[in-house]
């Protein structure tokens, strides 16, 4: 069960190209961000459509599959860990950022005709 404590899985589109750079270690870091779409009816029954966008960090073999294959509008699925960190900004103000960082990831656009 402890693999269940933080585990985070979504199905989306990117929203942008990732950004990958590479680190002073030689290791790659991307981030990208999807959305994800949930579709309801409300109290009258009309349609409701809301999207929702989450920060996803990726590294390693990872950034590199995301470098080399996804572009804006990719359709994927991913597995990770929820995060929180803090950083200041260059005007010295604390900034909170939540994202997942990314264990697995499957690209879910079609190419040729296969899945």
């Amino acid at each position: 069960m402890n693999v269940l404590r933080n585990s985070v899985r979504l199905i989306g589109h990117l929203g942008e190209n990732p950004k990958v750079r590479k680190l002073d270690s030689g290791k790659k870091v991307a981030t990208l961000s999807i959305a994800t779409n949930e579709i309801y009816y409300d109290q009258s029954g009309k349609k409701v459509s809301e999207t929702t966008w989450h920060r996803l960090t990726a590294w390693g073999k990872q950034a590199e599959i995301a470098e080399n294959y996804l572009k804006k509008g990719s359709e994927i699925a991913v597995e990770g860990k929820l995060t929180n960190r803090s950083y200041e900004d260059k005007n010295g103000e604390k900034q909170y950022i939540t994202e997942v960082v990314v264990n697995s990831m499957l690209m879910l656009d079609k190419k040729n005709g296969n899945v």
